[in-house]
């Protein structure tokens, strides 16, 4: 999808510009692999023109810091272009020291003074979040400026209510922005240009049309070395309860009454405020075999590696539309899709057949190779035969050039002031209640690495199932598939069928004449 409103020239700023970025935890894992290369790409494109001073707990200088963020730019795969790396390196300093010690936070104002309006970014634990705000406002460092926290925001309702409060005696909320790296995916945010952009969709996306939505985050490799960190969380903190349901938010909400980041949260709010709370029939949890064999899980781990869930939202718009979120490790394939399917027609064209006929799939790819694709039906060819599905689609790669990282975007929209690409406090609750009967971890079911999952999990959606994501959006061996596998008709019941203007049902075969 074409670049978001938050890396081009114009943007949906609603908040103060920062003038500096101070990066606490600029030499931790998320940094070297996602922040210092997304901060040299903004420089690459002319968009990163504040000085970014760097806070860690490291025996780091200026130097060592600059020759850090040279080598996590090419780890990134980046080609590294000296004289954007020397304009970047340029404007990085450090100041190192013990987050929980007061004099960092004199250390840091030293590095900032007069510098103006200050965008503090931490990309550390959370345990450090409320501490490190109520540093930075010991030293009257909180004000002339923002706080911006990484994920995860709490682990429950309870505490995440509690890390707001907490945050808010240092910063008040219209100074505190929440990241969800998935807001800042080009592809998640091109879903409300996808919904709203288009009057061709408009008139079927709703209950009248659509008969279920399923969204997939599929991995097919495991937890490798992060055992202790993914046992701590499992599958519904780390991806459900956040990424995921944004998604779903964006694919359900209603249009906003003016282009406004708030306008829009609120929107998402009225959504997520109508989905039911989740009950324990509307979830699969499963497990792949070996978990429990990798350094860090606990003895006879509950955590799930893989969940199902089936949501159900009480509005206008779709009352008695399932929704079917599921994630999972270890899967068959990688890939982030939506798919949304239609109601099939009316059986009278199709008479005995409705049941057989494919529906109309939408199937919007988020990653990896973003684009759409349909899967309407078409004629075999042949008179007395069942039509079958043909996929048509865009690759946006292909046709709109390449993407920005998220968290270039995030980056840049902790800089303006564009709160668009952040998360919202009253929808954090809403999502965090709606998965609050079924965060207690239950036995999850054992499955194959390389599978789908659960055999209960393939029930969940119905007798259609789950339409499975291939490896790429466009390939069309799996449709081929089912259409080759598909029932022939005799001759002599392509004949009976043409001469009563109908098809026979699939399997059915006509008794012979004698």
């Amino acid at each position: 999808m074409p670049l978001s409103p938050a890396v081009t020239s114009t943007h949906n700023a609603d908040m103060e510009g920062a003038d500096v970025l101070v990066l606490y935890g600029i030499t931790g894992d998320l940094a070297k692999k996602m922040l210092l290369p997304a901060l040299y790409k903004l420089t690459e494109r002319g968009l990163l023109k504040v000085p970014v001073v760097g806070v860690a707990y490291s025996d780091f200088d200026d130097a060592a810091l600059r020759t850090h963020a040279r080598q996590s730019v090419i780890d990134a795969g980046y080609e590294l272009d000296e004289k954007v790396f020397k304009k970047f390196a340029a404007d990085l300093s450090i100041v190192t020291g013990d987050f929980t010690d007061p004099a960092i936070y004199a250390k840091v104002g030293k590095a900032i003074a007069g510098k103006g309006f200050a965008a503090h970014y931490l990309a550390i634990p959370p345990s450090l979040f409320d501490k490190v705000a109520a540093g930075l406002a010991g030293a009257g460092l909180n004000k002339n400026a923002r706080l911006v926290v990484e994920k995860p925001f709490g682990d429950d309702l309870a505490s995440a209510r509690q890390l707001e409060a907490d945050l808010e005696q240092y910063f008040d909320r219209d100074h505190l922005l929440r990241v969800d790296h998935f807001l800042g995916d080009e592809s998640v945010e091109g879903l409300g240009t996808f919904r709203f952009g288009n009057t061709l969709l408009a008139p079927v996306w709703d209950r009248s049309s659509i008969d279920n939505v399923q969204i997939t985050l599929a991995e097919d490799f495991d937890v490798a070395d992060r055992g202790s960190f993914y046992d701590a969380v499992g599958c519904l903190r780390d991806v459900v309860q956040n990424h995921l349901f944004q998604v779903m938010t964006l694919l359900a909400m209603d249009p906003p009454t003016i282009a406004d980041p708030q306008a829009q949260a609120l929107e998402k709010w009225r959504l997520l405020h109508s989905v039911r709370t989740v009950e324990a029939a509307d979830v699969v949890r499963g497990q792949y075999e070996g978990y429990l064999d990798v350094p860090g899980v606990k003895k006879g781990s509950q955590t799930e590696t893989y969940i199902a869930l089936r949501l159900w939202i009480d509005n206008w718009r779709w009352a008695g539309v399932p929704f079917y979120i599921r994630s999972g490790k270890a899967l068959a394939v990688t890939a982030t899709e939506v798919c949304v399917q239609l109601r099939r027609p009316p059986s009278e064209l199709f008479r005995g057949l409705a049941g057989d006929v494919p529906p109309n799939l939408i199937r919007i790819r988020l990653e990896p190779g973003a684009g759409i694709a349909f899967e309407l039906m078409a004629r075999r060819g042949e008179r007395g035969e069942l039509p079958v599905a043909f996929p048509m689609g865009i690759d946006f790669e292909k046709v709109l050039g390449g993407q920005a990282k998220p968290y270039e975007n995030i980056l840049y929209a902790a800089i303006v002031g564009d709160s668009s690409g952040f998360a919202f406090f009253p929808a954090i609750e809403e999502s965090w209640r709606i998965v609050g009967d079924i965060l207690k971890s239950t036995k999850p079911t054992v499955y194959k690495a390389g599978s789908w999952g659960p055999d209960q999990a393939a029930k969940l959606p119905g007798p259609d199932g789950w339409h499975n994501p291939a490896e790429e959006l466009l390939d069309d061996s799996r449709v081929q598939a089912e259409a080759a596998a598909a029932p022939k008709l005799s001759a002599y019941d392509k004949g009976r069928a043409a001469a009563k203007g109908q098809t026979v049902p699939k399997g059915r075969t006509a008794a012979k004449k004698k």
